[in-house]
């Protein structure tokens, strides 16, 4: 049996391993594998059927349901063209703070919930805890249903899901849906100076891009329901935030791709946002078809996260905040695999060290005391589950 490494040792084998999401993400998972292996833990693989990547879960304690369960993600995002002051895949410690790709998003918290797995283990604990390890959040969420499909015939059902999102510690309840969708306008190529005889695919576009605005406009001015009240900002946002298309600076665009998002308050419709999408496509598309009839508009999913919805009397909420104190309520706008976790029947809740401003940002970190309360936060965890 190896020893029982520290979180920040933990943290710091993480961060070594350059699990942007674009990559494969298997090392990382080898490695907590031969790990918990060495403890005496068995660990369970979902692969991805089509790239190297997987995701990890495990089960600790007496096999029957009712298990806790520690959500964290594996892969970040990356650090192309980021003014980074160290190596982002090797831990650094200097003012009071670690730096590195992920301390903070979120293998911060990975690393504790690993630490945690070991130690329940061996202190034998009357209440189950598990670990579940996602890959591609960071690109929509998409490795966590298929994660939690796997875990469902292999493991005992957990009860009641922490997903480790840096939350500052602070127990998150609730988040807005999102969904995207890739958008491809095909126009036709004409000489500039003829524009009024071909389609340009980007000015077209342009009228979708401004349709994202007009939303935004409408709902900000609107007066918020209760339920978006409590987010930051109140209110469903649409955004476009890469542009790609054209040939020359005198040649009608023939192509335009960009991606169309909407990030929703719980209580409206993923679905009646993009039904609204997809009318303002075929109005766009008839304009442009009535020019030249073979020029279209292309529309395909991108991404579709369910929202996290606040419980009542919710176990994972009421388990956390004993644990951290914390009884004030808190939402955010951000998207996580909580919701996902919810739609499974699981209690689901949000919390973990490190600030979100500090995600994806060059010189990533999270503050040692953010993750020494991240470190305090799981020894409570352990001894309630050995009572």
């Amino acid at each position: 049996m190896t020893d029982r490494l520290t979180p920040l040792e933990l943290m710091r084998q993480l961060v070594s391993f350059p699990t942007v999401s674009r990559d494969t993400n298997l090392p990382l998972i080898d490695w907590v594998d031969d790990y918990l292996s060495s403890h005496g833990i068995a660990s369970h693989r979902y692969d991805h059927p089509d790239e190297p990547k997987a995701a990890l879960f495990a089960h600790v304690g007496p096999w029957e349901e009712g298990a806790i369960v520690l959500s964290g993600h594996t892969d970040v995002v990356p650090v192309d063209g980021q003014p980074w002051d160290s190596d982002p895949f090797d831990l650094v410690e200097r003012d009071d703070k670690y730096f590195g790709r992920g301390t903070c998003d979120m293998k911060g918290f990975d690393a504790l919930a690993i630490w945690a797995m070991v130690e329940a283990h061996h202190a034998g604990i009357k209440r189950p805890l598990q670990i579940a390890l996602s890959f591609d959040e960071e690109i929509g969420c998409i490795g966590a249903p298929p994660m939690i499909a796997a875990m469902q015939p292999v493991l005992p059902k957990g009860s009641a899901v922490i997903v480790g999102e840096p939350s500052s510690m602070r127990v998150v309840a609730g988040h807005k849906g999102g969904t995207g969708f890739n958008t491809h306008i095909r126009g036709f190529e004409v000489h500039s100076s003829l524009l009024d005889r071909g389609v340009n695919a980007i000015m077209y576009g342009a009228k979708l891009i401004e349709w994202a605005n007009e939303m935004n406009a409408q709902n900000q001015s609107a007066t918020p329901g209760a339920m978006a009240a409590m987010f930051d900002p109140a209110y469903t946002t649409v955004h476009v935030g890469m542009i790609e298309g054209g040939t020359a600076h005198n040649i009608t665009a023939k192509d335009c791709y960009f991606a169309v998002d909407f990030r929703v308050v719980p209580g409206e419709s993923k679905s009646d946002w993009e039904a609204r999408y997809r009318a303002r496509v075929a109005e766009v598309e008839a304009l442009m078809q009535a020019v030249v009839p073979e020029t279209k508009i292309e529309i395909s999913p991108r991404f579709d996260v369910p929202g996290l919805q606040p419980e009542v009397e919710g176990e994972a909420e009421s388990l956390v905040r004993m644990l951290t104190g914390d009884n004030a309520s808190h939402v955010v706008s951000y998207g996580t695999e909580a919701g996902q976790f919810q739609e499974a029947g699981y209690s689901a809740v949000i919390c973990g060290p490190g600030d979100i401003a500090q995600a994806h940002q060059p010189n990533e970190f999270i503050s040692v005391a953010e993750f020494n309360a991240g470190h305090s936060f799981m020894q409570k965890l352990v001894t309630r589950l050995c009572q």
